[in-house]
C-alpha cells in the first residue's frame, strides 16, 4: 500500500498508507473530512545515460 497525503478543511495536511482508490479520510487533528491531494514527488534522476539526453548510454 503506497502512503498519499490528505488535507482537511482546516488547512492540516497528514500522510497515511492506504490503499490507492482511498479518496478521503478522517483527519487525525480536527476529525472532519480530509481529502487526498496531489504532493510533490522527490524522485530526481542524476547521472548520464537514457534519462539525461533521451537515449541510451553509448559503448
Amino acid at each position: 500500500m503506497p502512503v498519499y497525503e490528505f488535507e482537511c478543511p482546516e488547512g492540516t495536511v497528514s500522510e497515511r498508507l492506504v490503499k490507492m482508490d482511498t479518496k478521503q479520510i478522517k483527519c487525525p487533528k480536527c476529525g472532519k473530512t480530509a481529502k487526498k491531494i496531489i504532493s510533490q514527488c522527490g524522485f530526481e534522476l542524476k547521472g548520464g545515460g537514457w534519462y539525461a539526453d533521451g537515449y541510451a548510454s553509448k559503448k
